[in-house]
């Protein structure tokens, strides 16, 4: 059995309703096919049970949240996008007194460390304040603690290395149990906090805004009104970073932005 259009919309309706998330204008065959996958894998008899225990129990709402919001990440990803910003941003940033970075769809926080690593080894860290934030209140408080699986450290370190990192990786982290902890001074200059990109307004003016591999599950309009909001976040000359799949041409903001090279990297010229 599987979950039709008609039946979508009262799932996003219900949401909206009782929850306050607002899923409406997320890329649609994207959604259904995410809300078919929780029906299936959760066994439910029918829809009806589904739509019930929804509207009913708290932590299942948690787990369908999760199941709707993308959280697939890792540090250091596309270690070119890295590179760029280790040499033709936090360059520019150092003469700043204080610098501000927002990463919005931040996830599991992999890529909020990587940035903080990046500040620490241009000797930025301690003047500088990460804002991470997230739809889903279980994919930040994994981001808060900052423990990862240590199996993944391998490519994390491929991909450090690749992006220019010139220290030992393993000594930003300790390890235990087959996992790692990422050290405390990075965590501390981290403000973790729930964020909706389609209803919240912007709360700062930011030097950086990171937003990667976001949109593409956004539809036009959305899309257009995440940038506007971006671009209200960004103080004179700031950056604004992107995924690989994702782009400022055709927006109503480009005019205001100049790309960097061929990252998805733009600063605000005007």
């Amino acid at each position: 059995m599987m979950i039709e259009d008609e039946e979508v919309d009262l799932v996003l309706n219900d949401l909206f309703e009782i929850y306050g998330y607002d899923f409406t204008n997320y890329a649609r065959a994207s959604l259904k096919r995410r809300i078919n996958r929780l029906f299936t894998l959760d066994r439910f008899p029918s829809f009806a049970e589904f739509r019930y225990r929804l509207k009913s129990d708290a932590d299942y709402l948690k787990h369908v949240v999760e199941g709707l919001t993308v959280t697939v990440t890792e540090m250091f990803r596309d270690p070119l996008f890295y590179k760029t910003l280790r040499t033709e941003v936090v360059p520019t940033l150092s003469a700043k007194p204080f610098i501000r970075i927002w990463h919005a769809g931040c996830a599991t926080g992999e890529e909020v460390y990587s940035m903080a690593i990046l500040l620490k080894e241009a000797n930025l860290l301690h003047k500088s304040l990460l804002y991470a934030t997230d739809l889903n209140p279980e994919a930040l408080e994994k981001a808060r603690r900052g423990i990862f699986p240590m199996a993944q450290m391998k490519l994390y370190s491929e991909n450090y290395i690749e992006s220019g990192g010139k220290q030992d990786f393993s000594s930003y982290y300790t390890a235990q149990y087959g996992q790692v902890k990422f050290e405390d001074k990075l965590a501390e200059k981290m403000i973790f906090s729930t964020h909706n990109l389609v209803s919240d307004r912007s709360f700062n003016e930011f030097d950086l805004v990171l937003c990667r591999n976001v949109l593409i599950y956004f539809d036009k309009d959305l899309q257009d009104r995440t940038l506007r909001l971006f671009d209200e976040s960004i103080g004179k000359l700031g950056y604004l970073a992107l995924g690989s799949k994702e782009t400022l041409n055709f927006s109503t903001i480009k005019p205001k932005y100049k790309q960097l090279n061929k990252e998805k990297i733009w600063r605000k010229i005007s």
